[in-house]
């Protein structure tokens, strides 16, 4: 049992690291049919209320008063202004430089650590290591014909992302730094619920394009509620109260391999020897990573949940 506990946490990062790969294109699929506002609405509402159904049927302890208050706000940092910043950012460039741009996210979270009290300060190993990652990241996705070269929508996309990217980690900060005993997934239901009920209210207050029903659409919004919110968005939560920041960040290096690799394989895009040998520079990066975190940082077994709490 005690092995057991001590490996959840890496497994919960592994999830964060595969699924929310896919969930690039998948936004992509979702907004042949749905506009942004919408889209985000009735993704994290559907998300919000299964998640809600499954904590009140194990009878898990809900939040009151300032808790309750304090992570519908972080929620609305980590999922509300970030997703949405995605979200319309892949209305102006494609799903594959949104996550090359999102690559600084890393930067974001461990120079906002290292700026607070008591947070993780920053080591050249593992600065390095952040670096061969970006660069990794950058061979996989930049190609060399230049098809992706800088425009006004690039660059807006760009500008966009870096706002969603700092609201992001800023949230992940607090999330990290106020503890509470709320478990993981009941936190990550309150919060999609309070950025579905947000969104809605924006998108019935601005003009919206009409939905227009694709099977592709509605399949990137059923894959995003599954995989995207309910197990990738529990799981960051478990991997940030329980691991290294700088660890947990290097899901931003592994999100770009996953969405290259499932492109090549369902949608016959290119994978050769550049990509293979970019995934081998994030993973060494990685690797650079996890050795050199702080000691301070290494990461203990969870303490033991009421059997009404466990993850599974």
């Amino acid at each position: 049992m005690g092995s057991r506990s001590h490996l959840l946490p890496y497994a919960a990062l592994g999830a964060v690291c595969f699924f929310w790969g896919t969930t690039y294109l998948a936004i992509r699929m979702a907004l042949e049919s749905f506009p942004p506002l919408i889209l985000m609405a009735s993704r994290f509402l559907l998300s919000g209320s299964i998640l809600l159904l499954w904590a009140w049927h194990k009878g898990l302890a809900f939040p009151t008063g300032a808790a309750l208050l304090r992570t519908s706000c972080v929620g609305l940092m980590l999922l509300g202004v970030a997703n949405t910043c995605l979200t319309y950012s892949e209305t102006l460039i494609p799903s594959g430089l949104a996550a090359l741009f999102l690559t600084t996210a890393p930067f974001w979270l461990v120079g906002l650590e290292a700026l607070v009290p008591g947070g993780d300060k920053l080591t050249w190993a593992t600065t390095i290591g952040l670096a061969i990652g970006l660069c990794g990241t950058a061979l996989l996705v930049v190609p060399g014909s230049g098809d992706l070269a800088m425009s006004a929508a690039v660059g807006t996309g760009f500008l966009i992302l870096q706002v969603g990217s700092f609201f992001w980690n800023a949230g992940s900060i607090l999330q990290r730094r106020w503890k509470t005993d709320t478990h993981p997934v009941l936190t990550g239901a309150i919060q999609q619920m309070a950025v579905g009920l947000v969104c809605l209210v924006f998108a019935l207050a601005v003009p919206q394009k009409p939905i227009h029903w694709t099977s592709n659409g509605v399949a990137g919004v059923a894959w995003l509620v599954t995989f995207g919110s309910i197990v990738a968005y529990s799981a960051y939560i478990y991997a940030l109260e329980t691991l290294p920041i700088s660890l947990v960040s290097i899901y931003t290096y592994i999100n770009p391999v996953v969405a290259v690799s499932l492109g090549s394989l369902f949608y016959d895009e290119p994978f050769g020897f550049k990509e293979l040998t970019a995934m081998l520079v994030i993973f060494l990066g990685v690797g650079v990573v996890k050795r050199f975190s702080h000691p301070s940082q290494t990461p203990s077994p969870p303490a033991p949940r009421p059997a009404t709490e466990e993850l599974s």
